[in-house]
């Protein structure tokens, strides 16, 4: 049997039409209760796409409905991305997980850690333990923050470096490499912007624009023909509005979701490669199967098998595992941890998901999800369009159905 995306019948690899249906009523009755305005997604086994579904509305005030080939915004489903891209690099010896992080991006050779404030109120600064490493850049434990937070101390120098707004990713880095660590590097696990330095880096070790390199080296390769850094004007018809869920008006259009989450109307000065692209549920899916098949798709390898593994291998100590850090629906706990760029899962009964061991996922803010799960070779990409923290736990509430589905 091709491994190859083609359509097959949920009988002939194992799956339940009728559980595969209850999936997509799930989705329709949050769609009826206004959490949603539509979803688009794609379960394949075996290799074999066996279900596809659009449901609901591209836009609300139109009616337009959504199509299996609406782009969406998929935000920090962009970072799995980001992490095949090095793990391509790695593959060519260019880094090594315990390099620190200032050798291949020299402004982070004099860091600081944050050490509180004085009594002035202003900031102590600490020398690190150790320089943080590659593998903590790839792990969210290299002592980095996204910035967010104006009431958080560390933040605020995040503010007023102000990277988003830098000329390049190579300014980007600089101007992050200014603000002090959040924690000691290895000792805590905080989501950041750790992918979007990464960005900087596959960029400094490979000579193209990180945009450049994902489209030659992995986009194309996959027939990933709709996914990018900005929607092209050609396609801005087949873009999903984006919502917020309002207490008054339900689900509100977003007219721009900011500097850090561009409107992807145009090239990027800053190619996010922690939140930055844009796609639909079939190029998600080749680059999903890409993942379970070991790092190859279509009779073209992208990266190495051993490259990959030790992508979707837990690195995170069990102390880590335990300490209650996590973002959003990811919260890592026993049996959940962090790979490279995405969480996987070591013992699915102990952290209480019904998926194989060494399933690998992520998600996105404005509610997009994936997983890949190599024990029941299966995939699920599931597109939707509100960008609101208070968003519908999908994910596991997916996992559970196909769960379900498998006969």
């Amino acid at each position: 049997m091709e491994r190859d995306l083609s359509d097959a019948a949920p009988e002939d690899v194992g799956l339940s039409p009728a559980g595969l249906e209850r999936v997509d009523d799930a989705l329709r009755e949050l769609i009826g209760a206004g959490e949603l305005a539509g979803a688009v997604t794609l379960v394949a086994r075996h290799g074999r796409v066996v279900h596809r579904a659009a449901l609901g509305a591209k836009d609300l005030a139109s009616g337009e409905a959504l199509a299996t080939d609406t782009i969406f915004r998929i935000y920090s489903m962009t970072k799995p991305v980001t992490g095949v891209a090095m793990m391509i690099l790695y593959d060519r010896g260019l880094w090594r997980p315990s390099d620190p992080i200032a050798k291949f991006l020299p402004s982070f050779a004099d860091v600081k850690v944050f050490g509180g404030l004085d009594g002035a109120g202003e900031p102590i600064p600490e020398d690190p333990d150790h320089a943080p490493t590659m593998s903590e850049l790839m792990t969210h434990t290299a002592g980095f923050s996204y910035g967010f937070d104006p009431e958080n101390p560390v933040d605020k120098f995040y503010l007023a470096a102000d990277p988003w707004r830098a000329a390049s990713l190579g300014q980007f880095a600089e101007r992050v490499a200014s603000a002090p660590l959040a924690y000691q590097p290895g000792s805590k696990w905080l989501y950041s912007l750790s992918m979007d330095i990464q960005g900087a880096i596959v960029e400094a070790l490979s000579g193209q624009m990180l945009p450049v390199f994902m489209a030659e080296r992995i986009f194309q390769p996959l027939g990933m023909v709709d996914t990018g850094f900005f929607v092209p004007t050609e396609k801005r018809a087949r873009l999903a509005t984006l919502y917020r869920k309002s207490k008054s008006r339900g689900l509100a259009p977003i007219e721009r979701a900011g500097m850090i989450l561009p409107d992807h109307d145009g090239p990027p000065a800053v190619a996010s490669g922690g939140g930055g692209l844009v796609g639909t549920a079939d190029d998600y899916a080749r680059f999903a199967q890409m993942l379970l098949d070991g790092g190859e798709f279509g009779g073209v390898r992208i990266v190495s098998v051993a490259s990959l593994a030790l992508m979707m291998t837990n690195h995170l100590s069990p102390e880590l595992l335990a300490g209650g850090f996590g973002v959003g629906k990811q919260q890592m706990r026993p049996g959940y941890g962090y790979g490279y760029d995405g969480a996987v899962y070591t013992d699915p009964a102990l952290a209480d998901v019904p998926v194989g061991e060494g399933t690998y996922q992520w998600d996105g803010a404005a509610g997009t999800w994936f997983w890949v799960d190599p024990v029941n070779d299966l995939l699920f990409v599931g597109l939707i369009q509100r960008l609101d923290p208070d968003s519908p736990a999908l994910q596991v509430m997916t996992q559970r159905l196909i769960a379900e589905a498998i006969a």
